[in-house]
């Protein structure tokens, strides 16, 4: 039975107001959810509902620029920003939540995790299909994909469904388009667009070399895979073109107490090609290290 969505609010760095749905008990233990760049909280797919339904206060937050979350006012989209709201986020929980990052979400999680004196942030990090070294190729499609329509946008659900399947083609097309509009904002000239500031993509300075050169700190974010103490799992797309074999195992030998799993018949957006997979795998581990 699908579980009563809350919509809540969290304040970031600066005050930034950012949107979630909670699902789940209030007294459970919490676990955030960050999506990656591009996405927004609805990226998840059941696994919202199925940790609420396991006992687990379960947040799915936009991150800063994305979604229903406010747009920086300086167009501040960097490594710093994101770890820091997801540092105010983790601090409003009654304890230490789990956090799932994916992509842009697991790298701002890992910094805030390892990067933070004091209490700890949280009590578990599960990484989706991202690492400290990850593949450029797939770094520079992933980033393409997102430039193309920035400015012109979508006439159309069609030029949508168009566009995601050229991008994604081992992924059915959906038959009803109208669940592609929760990430799309429809903008006054009457066309369609993706549900995040386009800034996030041109950078602070007005280059996109900027925001990514911030986001993919590989040095930076071994740094913050070394110092990472609480259970952690990697999982990873096998079809992904962002995270390789040999990223997965860096991870490992960085964070020598990591688990990984290993996806079958996914891409980088694990969740998304393959739910049930990724739910087991996610809902598996968190349990585990939950009823120690």
């Amino acid at each position: 039975m699908k579980r009563a969505v809350d919509k809540v609010f969290f304040e970031g760095r600066g005050g930034i107001r950012l949107a979630a749905d909670a699902v789940g008990d209030p007294a459970g233990p919490p676990v955030l959810l960050f999506h990656g760049g591009g996405q927004t909280r609805h990226a998840w797919g059941t696994t919202l509902q199925v940790l609420g339904s396991r006992g687990w206060r379960a947040y799915s937050i936009d991150l800063r620029g994305h979604g229903e979350s406010a747009w920086d006012d300086d167009g501040d989209y960097t490594l710093d920003a994101f770890s820091a709201d997801i540092r105010a986020i983790a601090s409003a929980m009654p304890e230490p939540p789990a956090i799932v990052g994916a992509s842009l979400g697991g790298v701002a999680s890992m910094a805030a995790i390892a990067e933070t004196a004091g209490p700890p942030v949280a009590s578990a990090l599960v990484l989706v299909d991202v690492a400290p070294t990850i593949e450029r190729a797939g770094a520079l499609r992933i980033g393409a994909f997102m430039a193309e329509h920035m400015e012109e946008g979508f006439g159309s659900l069609e030029e949508v469904a168009d566009a995601i399947a050229a991008y994604n083609p081992h992924r059915p097309r959906p038959r009803d388009l109208s669940g592609l509009q929760k990430n799309l904002r429809r903008r006054p000239d009457g066309r369609w667009a993706w549900h995040w500031d386009p800034r996030f993509i041109s950078g602070r300075f007005g280059s996109r070399d900027e925001t990514r050169s911030s986001l993919v700190d590989s040095e930076r974010l071994r740094a913050a895979a070394r110092a990472l103490s609480i259970p952690v799992l990697l999982v990873r797309g096998r079809m992904s073109d962002l995270l390789s074999e040999a990223g997965a195992r860096e991870l490992l030998e960085l964070v020598p107490h990591a688990k990984l799993v290993d996806v079958a018949g996914a891409g980088h957006m694990v969740a998304g090609d393959r739910n049930d997979s990724f739910n087991d795998a996610v809902v598996g581990f968190l349990e585990a290290y939950r009823d120690r």
